[in-house]
């Protein structure tokens, strides 16, 4: 029963808790088993610790027993992105610079709603140093590898919690996103994640990347992703930036279809090279659309890649990120943050308020742009995962990981939904993800969108060879 359960949706696992044919403690320790069995190859994890999961899957258990569960996912294992506050588990953002001490007994926006709905927290998931860039190593923790094939990339830099959704360690993961980083390890890793509305989800405490950063869910299926939407979006009066809450059922709006909606099909925003295999994927899944009652028309949103200012933008984040560290701290971070850090710390005002400026006349054209359609369709990224312990692929012309997300970040200045689903894999086994953006607070539209296409097309019955070794 075991490797059954490792590849349960949340959806299918709350169902059987309800019916007791499943035991939230029985479901956490296969998949604690399974993170013992395979992060050696992955290293997905960065605390696993089995004696607190358990107790609180047994806590569930009880609720179940006596016939009073909590909320919307009793019982179900979540991987938390080491960036979020846990009060039982540090968190120290893959940093040596971070005293563990500091950060016990608090609790992050997101991890105290889904405290409040009765999750199992399965343990802490890596991340590059800070979240800094857009594949996953630290100086603590080490590299994180590919599910599909650990000679490759996870991506970053939720790149642990795409691991972990992948190999079925976790049915859920919460991962943040600042210029890409739930949906470059969601194309990576073959799972589905969500770059909410800015605004959408209360992130507290805020980021020292600003406006740019989002956090989400990263789930195996769309259906599980509106699941835990339904969780994350509740109030916090922590984060000031948080939009009013409009109470959305995202499971609800699920079952509508893109019948009638007209979808822009982008397959390079008009500058972008891109992977043979990746485009061919994605026109595939644009004549999916237009198969379920979709328009789908070939369009260019009609912006120039804002590469420069976004990283004015993100990197003054990482500057303000060690702002008040010392010489002796700095030394013992990741070199390549310090450089990035450093340079842009020598930014004047005037170029940070032209990045600004950049980002809210993108931020116009987009909204002037969803006047017309609905949604955009593009590849997540322009390739497959490449070669693991390195920022950038082999011979590549540039030396920074934005220069290869670039379906990614303009939708973090602009604060739009972006969602990346599956839609294939290329010549090497290595997954390929199609990215639906939708106009600001839109979120159900994307997700519904996902939803149908993911219902059409699924991959969701094909899991990384190293799941299904685990289970032989």
């Amino acid at each position: 029963m075991s490797d059954e359960i490792l590849a349960m949706t949340a959806m299918q696992l709350r169902a059987h808790f309800s019916d007791r044919q499943l035991s939230p403690v029985d479901v956490a320790s296969a998949m604690l088993d399974q993170i013992e069995r395979l992060d050696s190859h992955t290293n997905g994890f960065c605390l696993v610790d089995r004696e607190t999961s358990l107790a609180l899957a047994r806590e569930s258990e009880q609720r179940y027993s006596a016939g009073t569960p909590q909320g919307l996912l009793d019982g179900v294992p979540v991987a938390v992105k080491d960036v979020f506050l846990t009060p039982m588990w540090p968190t120290l953002k893959g940093s040596h610079t971070v005293d563990p001490q500091s950060t016990l007994g608090k609790t992050g926006a997101c991890t105290a709603a889904l405290a409040r709905h009765g999750y199992v927290p399965i343990g802490k998931t890596t991340t590059p140093e800070l979240g800094w860039k857009g594949v996953t190593d630290n100086p603590v923790d080490g590299v994180t590898n590919n599910p599909w094939n650990p000679d490759k990339t996870s991506g970053g830099s939720s790149g642990g919690s795409g691991v972990a959704v992948a190999l079925g360690m976790a049915p859920l993961a919460l991962g943040t996103d600042a210029g890409g980083s739930i949906r470059i390890p969601s194309a990576f890793c073959g799972i589905v994640g969500l770059k909410p509305s800015f605004g959408e989800v209360p992130h507290w405490p805020s980021s020292p990347f600003g406006t740019l950063a989002h956090a989400g869910p990263m789930t195996w299926t769309v259906e599980d992703c509106a699941l835990m939407m339904n969780v994350l979006t509740e109030a916090d009066h922590r984060d000031t930036n948080a939009v009013p809450r409009r109470n959305i059922d995202y499971l609800a709006e699920l079952s509508g279809g893109v019948k009638g909606l007209k979808i822009a099909y982008s397959p390079n925003l008009g500058y972008v090279d891109v992977d043979p295999e990746v485009e061919a994927a994605v026109a595939e899944a644009a004549k999916v659309f237009a198969d379920l009652g979709a328009e789908v028309v070939r369009v260019d949103p009609g912006f120039s890649d804002p590469l420069a200012a976004f990283g004015h933008l993100f990197y003054g984040g990482a500057a303000n990120a060690i702002r008040d560290l010392g010489p002796k701290k700095r030394a013992l971070m990741d070199p390549e943050l310090i450089k990035v850090a450093e340079k842009a710390s020598r930014l004047s005002m005037l170029d940070y308020m032209g990045a600004m400026n950049e980002s809210m006349a993108l931020r116009e054209r987009m909204a002037a742009f969803h006047q017309k359609y609905d949604l955009l369709l593009t590849p997540t990224l322009p390739l497959t995962a490449f070669k693991t312990g390195r920022e950038v692929p082999e011979d590549w012309p540039s030396t920074r990981w934005p220069t290869w997300t670039p379906f990614t970040y303009p939708f973090n200045m602009t604060g739009q939904p972006g969602l990346s689903v599956p839609c294939g894999f290329d010549s090497k086994g290595l997954p390929i993800g199609l990215q639906l953006v939708g106009a600001r607070f839109n979120d159900a539209v994307v997700l519904r969108a996902g939803h149908a296409y993911q219902q059409a097309a699924p991959l969701t019955d094909r899991r990384p060879d190293l799941f299904n070794a685990a289970q032989e």
